[in-house]
């Protein structure tokens, strides 16, 4: 059976630099009605456990370690048996939420995840964080990007650890060249494409953030 991609928004908070804001999160479910892997385990694994209906966890993918994106993910490893990936370059940030917890394995650029029979390959898109990665799925015509880019524009860039030029060409290099209908789903809100997101390169760089 071919993969498909469920959805959950899952309710909490990201925390960093001292302050702390409510936020709403995309969890994203991979895979068939056997196996799946889950892209960010955010606030609620009771939810995403009922969301996976039984079905094998495979693998959970972290597209970057802000606190929002990773704070389920030992409750939901520990319940499941499945392996946590992160990019090691975000492993600080990994720690300033789970300083006695470690990630089981490490992403890399150019890495192929394999769930159902469908790929994702890995996309190192820095710059939201040091070690964000986004995961293009051509058979299911879509990138989930984390928080690297939105409908409207890049991930924020004005906390540690993040930075505005690395954004954008990561945006630029890795994300604007797949195809336009590429459906890009995304961190947090609704999704867009690439060809709609496309033409307002130049915009960004003109906000500067």
């Amino acid at each position: 059976m071919a993969a498909r991609i469920d959805h959950l928004v899952t309710s909490g908070t990201f925390s960093l630099d001292g302050g702390t804001w409510d936020v709403d999160n995309n969890v994203w479910i991979v895979g068939n009605d056997d196996e799946a892997i889950v892209i960010d385990a955010a606030h609620d694994a009771d939810a995403i456990l009922t969301a996976l209906g039984g079905r094998t966890l495979r693998a959970i993918i972290c597209t970057h370690a802000h606190n929002d994106h990773i704070d389920a993910a030992p409750a939901l490893a520990s319940r499941t048996g499945a392996r946590i990936h992160l990019h090691p370059a975000d492993l600080p940030l990994w720690k300033m939420t789970h300083p006695d917890t470690a990630p089981d394995a490490e992403l890399a650029d150019g890495q192929v995840l394999t769930i159902a029979g469908t790929d994702l390959r890995v996309l190192h898109t820095p710059g939201h964080a040091p070690g964000a990665v986004c995961l293009h799925a051509p058979e299911l015509g879509a990138v989930f990007t984390g928080d690297t880019l939105f409908q409207g524009g890049p991930g924020a860039t004005g906390r540690s650890f993040s930075d505005f030029p690395t954004i954008v060409g990561s945006i630029r290099e890795r994300l604007l060249t797949l195809p336009p209908g590429t459906r890009v789903l995304t961190g947090h809100g609704d999704p867009t494409t690439i060809g709609a997101e496309a033409p307002h390169l130049d915009e960004w760089i003109a906000r500067g953030h």
